[in-house]
């Protein structure tokens, strides 16, 4: 299980990678349409939300310590927030529906929850990669100095 765990949070890195790849494509579409960010929604809302609810299952099958597995299932939460601040940002244009100065820098909170996503997901496979090569934590020197508890 530990070898999944680390298998399946590495897919919801390279999920999150993704993530910021489709918001660029969505980004640069010229005319800019319904579907421009199509890839990026269908990715933010299916499947990075089934990575996640995999990761933390994984992890808690592998029998990680809570903690990582808190780790694990915060990106959910994470992916709720991005999608109140997409609606938030879109709820805050003007009556021709045109962008104000509030609802873009409500727009660059959403750019930096999910660098914020990004690093909790980063934090989660470094933890799977340490919980999977337990020797290596085991097998380090630990210097004791002479006349001090072990």
């Amino acid at each position: 299980m530990r070898k999944a765990f680390v298998i399946v949070s590495i897919l919801l890195l390279v999920s999150f990678v993704l993530q910021f790849v489709f918001a660029a494509v969505g980004g640069f579409t010229k005319p800019a349409g319904d579907g421009a960010y199509a890839l990026h929604s269908v990715n933010g809302m299916a499947v990075i939300p089934v990575l996640t609810v995999l990761t933390a299952l994984f992890a808690a099958l592998a029998k990680a310590p809570g903690r990582i597995i808190g780790l694990a299932v915060l990106p959910i939460g994470l992916v709720v927030v991005q999608a109140l601040i997409a609606m938030l940002a879109n709820a805050s244009t003007d009556a021709a529906g045109v962008s104000t100065p509030l609802g873009l820098t409500i727009a660059g909170l959403h750019a930096v929850n999910g660098i914020v996503a990004v690093h909790v997901v980063v934090a989660v496979v470094r933890a799977a990669r340490q919980l999977d090569r337990p020797e290596l934590v085991a097998a380090a020197p630990v210097t004791v100095r002479e006349g001090e508890p072990a």
